[in-house]
């Protein structure tokens, strides 16, 4: 089985060195009820619950995989159900949910770190509580009073689980051409008809119902995406007084048989005439569903930031145990028939590569929970419009860049096992499969790289990236610590500050630049956000003895010079333009059916 010690000193450095988190909750009226000492114990339980509990569910949960029995019946591995009464008895899924309604109130800087937890240690388990997180935040945010009594203090406290159904078999990144009706009853409710594709814990059978939050088209709806509505629409009716009533005509029709994450019901829902009511005003459905679809993508880089910590970990251990060959400089174990391989150079690139991804990811992340947390609690209008527009810009790097190096990373960590990287019984395998996923659902990641330099850099003619640029060279220039990293991070800002100006320039006579310097723009950023992390963790970690803090800036050393450097063939590739790849003739992509 694969080993996990969840890095705990690396959580509470991010969350009180790098981020004073108790000053930030402390000068926050809507937060000073979080304390240290109780954000501790969370940490501490969930380090326990995700190392004793769900760990050891993680392979034998891939091996056995979500189960479709026919009649719409899907069951989940082994262990599964267990794990899940304890996690929701604990309290677990209402941790960062609204107090009125059963939740506990915790910001984003806490919840994240629980997440990672979860990711860690059981990617296919944490996507069941993880959509039902998703799907309260959209109902707190755009529901009814009625809806949010009905479903908001079940879904807490884990007796109900939530999904999102968007996707269709037709239509995908193009929500806009969905076919799902729904037909106005005389008594407000709708019935919903249509079948979606990809719906994650769509159907299972670890809760008492299943809310189903719908996006389907009324009968005079606009065309394209500004016709959506959102509908609430439960596997079972709520009776008045809140229990579960009559079964609605809703179904799992299938299950996907995927690469990764198997322990995950990833379901064809078919909706027949099911009742369902609706979310907010008619034809807003999309808006109403990206609070929740925002969340989700930036859990996704939790996801990568979970591969990556487990992969490394894993790695770590056995390059300290695994012989092999002689070190390059002298013996370092005379005794046996060959030194570890931890002792050579190469080994090393790959841990350090997972060692400096992981740490900057879960900084990145942390800095976007708390422009998350200050955009939702802060009382000053201000300061929640400017941790607005962070947001907005940099979610697609939190869902694709940090996915992107994520699987870089556990592909790195797999490498360290040689041969047995690819055998099943040493857990790296799953590692790779279960994490690739992470780049794919959620928006795949060309696409939020499209939504990085189309709308939030383009749209508003780099307004939000100009002031993120203002931010980093204002930090770096006041930082004390005499590291490398200040100068490489001013180097970085310049790159980016160029290639914006290249591509808002170009995209006037280039129909396709945006479309085909995008990816390339986003890591470019994605590499700029990484290296201010690091600035952060070394200022953070200047003039503090021992070897923890030591390690932090020898860790930045090590990015400045063998991870930032790609940097620059990505800036080469945007300056490159779209011309490279659309000056085919279509026909040279033809290739024949049979």
């Amino acid at each position: 089985m694969a080993v996990y010690n969840a890095p705990l000193t690396d959580m509470r450095f991010i969350l009180t060195d790098v981020f004073k988190a108790h000053e930030f909750w402390q000068n926050n009226d809507n937060l000073s009820h979080v304390d240290m000492e109780t954000v501790d114990m969370i940490l501490e339980e969930m380090a326990k619950l995700s190392k004793n509990v769900l760990l050891p569910i993680n392979r034998s949960g891939d091996e056995e995989g979500a189960t479709y029995q026919g009649d719409g019946v899907v069951t989940t591995p082994k262990g599964f159900k267990e794990a899940y009464q304890q996690y929701a008895e604990s309290g677990w899924v209402g941790l960062g949910g609204n107090p009125e309604y059963g939740g506990q109130g915790f910001p984003k800087m806490v919840t994240m770190l629980t997440e990672e937890m979860l990711f860690t240690t059981n990617q296919s388990f944490t996507l069941y509580p993880n959509l039902t997180v998703g799907a309260t935040l959209c109902l707190n945010a755009a529901g009814s009073e009625e809806q949010k009594q009905t479903y908001l203090e079940k879904m807490y406290s884990g007796e109900w689980s939530g999904t999102m159904c968007l996707t269709e078999p037709h239509a995908g990144t193009d929500l806009g051409i969905i076919k799902t009706k729904a037909i106005p009853n005389d008594d407000g409710s709708y019935n919903i008809s249509g079948t979606k594709i990809f719906i994650t814990g769509g159907e299972h059978d670890l809760t008492d119902n299943i809310i189903h939050l719908v996006l389907a088209k009324t009968p005079d709806a606009p065309e394209g995406s500004k016709g959506i509505s959102l509908f609430v629409v439960p596997k079972f009716l709520v009776n008045v007084d809140g229990s579960v009533g009559e079964r609605n005509t809703l179904s799992a029709g299938s299950i996907e048989h995927k690469m990764g994450i198997k322990a995950s019901a990833t379901c064809v829902m078919n909706f027949d005439d099911a009742k369902g009511w609706m979310v907010g005003a008619e034809n807003t459905g999309l808006s109403s569903m990206f609070i929740m679809m925002n969340y989700e993508r930036v859990t996704m880089g939790l996801q990568g930031l979970g591969g990556t910590e487990l992969a490394y970990q894993n790695a770590a251990l056995y390059a300290y145990e695994r012989g092999q060959g002689r070190s390059d400089t002298q013996l370092q174990s005379p005794e046996k028939p060959a030194d570890a391989i931890v002792h050579h150079a190469d080994v090393r690139r790959m841990l350090l590569n997972a060692k400096a991804n992981a740490e900057a990811s879960r900084c990145f992340a942390m800095y976007v929970a708390k422009q998350l947390d200050t955009e939702k609690f802060s009382t000053d209008p201000e300061a929640a419009q400017a941790a607005a527009a962070r947001v907005a810009l940099l979610t697609p790097i939190a869902k694709a860049f940090l996915t992107d190096k994520a699987l870089e990373a556990t592909i790195d960590c797999q490498q360290v096992f040689g041969g047995h990287g690819y055998v099943r019984e040493w857990g790296m395998e799953q590692i790779v499969r279960d994490t690739r996923i992470a780049q794919i659902y959620e928006g795949a990641n060309g696409i939020q790289a499209l939504d990085l330099l189309g709308r939030k850099v383009a749209r508003n003619d780099g307004k939000y990236i100009t002031h993120f640029l203002g931010e980093i060279r204002d930090y770096v220039s006041a930082m004390q610590a005499d590291h490398g990293i200040k100068q490489a991070t001013l180097n970085a800002a310049d790159t980016v500050e160029e290639l914006t100006k290249t591509v808002l320039t170009n995209i006037g006579s280039r129909k396709n630049e945006i479309n085909g310097c995008a990816v390339d723009y986003m890591h470019a950023v994605g590499y700029l956000c990484y290296s201010y992390m690091f600035a952060l963790m070394v200022e953070a970690a200047n003039g503090k003895d021992g070897e923890f803090y030591t390690n932090k800036a020898k860790l930045a050393d090590y990015f400045v010079g063998r991870v930032l450097p790609r940097i620059d063939a990505h800036a080469q590739m945007v300056k490159a333009g779209s011309d490279p790849m659309m000056n085919f003739d279509l026909d040279y992509f033809n290739v024949p059916a049979s």
